[in-house]
């Protein structure tokens, strides 16, 4: 799946791909996205699942689908699912919001317990807690990543909502005439109902989606956190049914 001629998916993967050299996968634990961008000199992985064998088991695939290694990592937000496999890929530099590494070694076994409450093997969540990987790059607002010629990626925290430390990846078309590709994280869910639990944002977030579609526009392929491919009028849809669950701050 390389930037420039991509790959058919390798047979049971279970990779979707979604424009040229962009990517993403539904894993079976809690049907978590695991988000793929390659380019000439890169290959970002967005989150990494819920346990170091899920990391590894995508690492592989990973491997077998661009012939190439991991080198960034970008991690949407701080709950198990999303970070837990990030140990998984050494040597990788991995991004995440400014605040999300104080976060991880704060909850570090809060996480623990998060993952095993939610069905996780709890000697694999504990593996996983134990090998956790804090962010290195800090992003506060905007970052461009240089994945290569014709391969920008802009790395995003457009507010909070799902969580304080949510980021989201966009992914600009390779054309003007083609959409861009955003990965929300847990700011957008399809499979189920936005989760909203204590360190969410919920006054915030359906701010955040407005600045989430301002970025994406009407055209880009929205991927959620979890389930299928959305579009904008999904995403605002969703920003209008938190605005009235939650109610919104100008």
């Amino acid at each position: 799946m390389r930037s420039a001629e991509p790959a058919e998916p390798v047979e049971g993967t279970g990779w979707e791909q979604l424009a040229p050299g962009v990517a993403r996968r539904r894993l079976p634990h809690l049907d978590v996205t695991i988000g793929l961008v390659v380019g000439d000199d890169g290959v970002l992985l967005v989150d990494t699942g819920s346990t170091l064998r899920e990391g590894a088991e995508v690492r592989a695939q990973v491997e077998a689908l661009t012939g190439r290694t991991v080198t960034h990592v970008a991690l949407t937000h701080g709950h198990f699912d999303h970070v837990f496999g990030t140990a998984a890929f050494p040597g990788a530099e991995v991004y995440g919001q400014t605040s999300l590494a104080a976060l991880l070694r704060r909850e570090r076994e809060a996480l623990r317990e998060s993952a095993v409450a939610f069905g996780t093997d709890p000697a694999e969540a504990a593996r996983a807690a134990e090998a956790l990987v804090l962010p290195g790059h800090p992003v506060s607002g905007e970052y461009a990543l240089d994945l290569g010629r014709d391969r920008p990626v802009l790395l995003v925290h457009p507010g909070p909502g799902h969580t304080r430390n949510d980021l989201v990846v966009v992914v600009p078309g390779a054309t003007p005439s083609d959409p861009a590709v955003v990965f929300c994280g847990d700011l957008v869910e399809e499979s189920g109902e936005p989760q909203a639990d204590d360190d969410a944002a919920p006054d915030r977030w359906p701010g955040t989606l407005d600045a989430l579609l301002a970025l994406g526009g009407e055209t880009a392929r929205y991927v959620p956190g979890h389930g299928a491919v959305v579009d904008a009028r999904f995403v605002r849809a969703q920003r209008d049914a938190l605005a009235a669950r939650f109610g919104s701050v100008a």
